[in-house]
């Protein structure tokens, strides 16, 4: 208790800067990590990640010693030497996206392992520390490391801000974009420098094995909260703080448990609960729907049953729960349930045991017989179906079309009389 105390109340110097470092870093990774989900470059970030290292192996190389500028500058030029290797892979080939990013990431990752065997030999090897670069040591953050974090959220939020309407275009439609006058190569690149920058600059937090993760994780979190990209980006946003903060805690909590692959591993539950309990996506909403339109269709097809019945008839039909259960091949309770359903909302009433239609339910019976003889006679007429081929695809299309879809229907066949089979179509503006 006393540990999460210190922590939340942010009382060593140490946990300050992993906190402000984990936070900035999940912020700027939800922003940039939404473009590069709905520019479906996810494995961009991760190809990025693994092209650093050589790069982060070749600063120490050059610079003798573990110099912070010269590990991050030489990260940045290896990713952007990685972005151009798959950029050119892209045009001189025929090979696809995944495969050009697999090519590279490999081989540069390979690169960059080979470097850093052959300066773990070096008399100054020992110490420099640079498998931190591999799988992340937020621990060891200090003050410039969390200024380099908070300038690269900083910038990736600046950016956004002031080229949104540009980003946006470059998304959903780079070809209106270009065709707009909008420098599509440049925004392009500044996208590009943006995923190159947070990519480096969580080198040292999470690693550039687990980097990509928090890159895609917050964003695609957030997809599944909304069709709206501000909304998305700043659930993106929200989504990687908590996931660097409850990393962060874990951490803290654990003793010597790992902060990077805890952030990650934050961000990957935040993205579990939100595909579970998603108002739109999530499993939990689309099982919910699934469970409401089948009840409306089992529902549907009852109304149609008395319905059939009462025309076969050209009489009101008293029908007993064992038939619709028969019917339907339903328990009994099952089909008393569906009738009580369609009682509450006024379409049939009950005399005893037995269940008739009421005027409302009459005519809603007549639009669900109409939706599906007139698909019945669209399917014979425009794709010349023979008859015994129709019925299976109308009672799928009956629950679908609405008042309005089966009125331009009806009136582009000449509001026909009869269906294939000869039956009359019924109209649902008749009076029962």
């Amino acid at each position: 208790m006393d540990e999460l105390l210190r922590f939340v109340l942010l009382r060593d110097a140490n946990t300050v800067y992993v906190v402000a470092g984990t936070v900035l870093l999940g912020i700027a990774s939800g922003l940039v990590g939404t473009f590069a989900l709905l520019r479906r470059e996810s494995l961009v970030g991760d190809a990025l990640a693994h092209a650093a290292l050589p790069g982060v192996c070749a600063g120490f190389l050059l610079a003798g010693e573990r110099r912070l500028a010269a590990l991050l500058g030489g990260a940045l030029l290896a990713g952007w030497l990685g972005t151009q290797a798959i950029a050119l892979i892209q045009r001189r080939s025929k090979l696809k996206d995944d495969a050009a990013i697999g090519i590279v990431l490999s081989v540069f990752f390979a690169l960059g392992m080979v470097l850093l065997t052959y300066i773990q030999t070096l008399p100054t090897g020992a110490q420099a520390g640079l498998d931190k670069y591999l799988f992340g040591s937020a621990a060891s953050l200090v003050g410039r490391d969390v200024a380099v974090i908070g300038a690269v959220a900083a910038l990736a939020a600046g950016a956004v801000a002031l080229l949104y309407k540009e980003f946006k275009l470059l998304c959903f439609d780079a070809g209106l974009s270009a065709s707009l006058g909008f420098p599509r190569g440049l925004l392009e690149a500044v996208l590009m420098t943006l995923l190159a920058l947070t990519v480096v600059a969580g080198l040292q937090t999470v690693g550039a094995v687990l980097i990509s993760a928090l890159l895609i994780a917050p964003a695609a979190a957030a997809r599944l909260w909304t069709d709206r990209l501000p909304v998305m980006l700043a659930l993106a946003a929200a989504f990687g703080a908590a996931s660097g903060y409850v990393g962060a805690l874990f951490s803290s909590l654990g003793g010597s448990l790992p902060t990077g692959p805890l952030v990650v591993l934050s961000a990957a539950g935040i993205f579990c609960v939100s595909l579970v309990v998603a108002p739109e996506r999530g499993l939990a909403a689309r099982l919910l729907r699934r469970r409401r339109t089948n009840a409306r269709i089992r529902g549907e097809n009852a109304l149609k049953h008395i319905f059939l019945i009462e025309e076969h008839l050209a009489n009101p039909a008293l029908v007993s729960g064992e038939d619709v259960a028969a019917h339907h091949s339903v328990g009994v309770r099952d089909a008393l349930a569906m009738l009580e359903g369609l009682r509450r909302r006024g379409w049939v009433e009950r005399d005893g045991a037995a269940w008739s239609l009421t005027p409302e339910g009459s005519t809603e019976a007549r639009r669900i017989v109409a939706s599906h003889r007139v698909w019945e006679t669209y399917l014979a007429r425009e794709l010349a179906l023979p008859p015994d081929h129709l019925h299976r695809d109308a009672e799928d299309m009956e629950h679908v079309i609405d008042r309005d879809m089966l009125g331009r229907l009806d009136e582009e066949l000449g509001h026909p009389a009869r269906d294939p089979h000869g039956t009359r179509i019924p109209r649902p503006e008749e009076r029962p």
